[in-house]
């Protein structure tokens, strides 16, 4: 059996997929990769999972999920009951990408910082945001290794004890009675009472791409259609490190705030700075717009 299990959670981003999938077989060969797919129904991305279910499972989604999120969480779910026995396992997004090999000596140093630290729940494998330092700042604090570390406690909603891409030991969260809320906010608050602050990695292996498309509860509001044609979102992929690039960096004296955009370069050209991982992000009229779309949908489901 193999040290990592990444999972990946999907829907109707055929192209974002099948970048996500082919980065974790470059850089990290030593990992098993299991697709969620929540029940997508285009063509490019019902294709992708056909061919590509020969060589890696492809699950569909035991339960419906909310209007935002689909069946994200209890896709989640799924996949911690059903790899409760693994060692290692990492959720990533469709829209996400692994931009660095991974070792699997590297591997072998998370799974002994989990075996060494009883009460840590879950690693961050991603970069900071760049667009998160201008709403607050980011304080780095002492980790449970030299490799890692905690992030001061600002208030936000999210991120402090717990993110959607994690890497964890399933045991560990079974143990401890974790069942995936609906809300990464809600994980988060459920994370700081079992386990605490998550640990963030001083050179990390997987990034969110910018400027994607996005759904809201498996449907394109007017608000978000309109948002996704004023930001011009599109497929930025990120530039693949090389060995030596990774071994510089690990051999750099100190540690540098491991921000996106000072390290990643997207093909073909970077999107404007800073970065934004939703549409609406920045454009209040149309995040009004898709939150009273929303709102109906919820009114006349009940």
């Amino acid at each position: 059996m193999k040290i990592l299990t990444v999972c990946i959670f999907s829907f109707n981003r055929g192209k974002y997929l099948r970048n996500c999938v082919d980065s974790i077989r470059r850089c990290i060969p030593d990992a098993d990769i299991v697709i969620f797919d929540d029940n997508s129904s285009d063509p490019e991305t019902c294709a992708y999972l056909q061919k590509v279910s020969a060589s890696y499972q492809v699950i569909r989604p035991e339960k419906q999920g909310t209007i935002k999120h689909g069946g994200l969480y209890h896709n989640m779910d799924s996949a911690l009951r059903r790899f409760h026995n693994r060692r290692l396992v990492c959720f990533l997004q469709d829209d996400t990408q692994v931009v660095r090999p991974v070792t699997f000596e590297e591997l072998s140093a998370l799974d002994q910082i989990f075996e060494k630290t009883d009460g840590l729940g879950f690693i961050h494998p991603c970069f900071v945001r760049g667009i998160d330092l201008t709403k607050r700042p980011v304080t780095p604090l002492p980790g449970p290794a030299p490799e890692l570390f905690f992030r001061k406690d600002t208030g936000q909603s999210a991120g402090i004890h717990y993110s959607d891409l994690v890497v964890f030991r399933p045991g560990r969260l079974i143990n401890a009675g974790w069942e995936f809320k609906q809300s990464e906010p809600s994980n988060d608050q459920q994370a700081k009472r079992l386990f605490g602050m998550m640990a963030y990695m001083w050179l990390p292996f997987a990034m969110w791409l910018p400027e994607v498309p996005a759904y809201r509860g498996k449907n394109k509001t007017l608000g978000l259609k309109l948002a996704e044609r004023k930001k011009g979102v599109g497929f930025y992929p990120f530039q693949l490190w090389s060995d030596s690039q990774v071994a510089e960096l690990k051999a750099r004296s100190g540690n540098k705030l491991p921000v996106a955009e000072d390290f990643l370069i997207c093909m073909p050209k970077n999107p404007p700075r800073p970065w934004t991982y939703n549409p609406l992000t920045g454009l209040r009229f149309f995040k009004q717009l898709n939150n009273f779309e929303v709102a109906l949908r919820r009114w006349f489901k009940r």
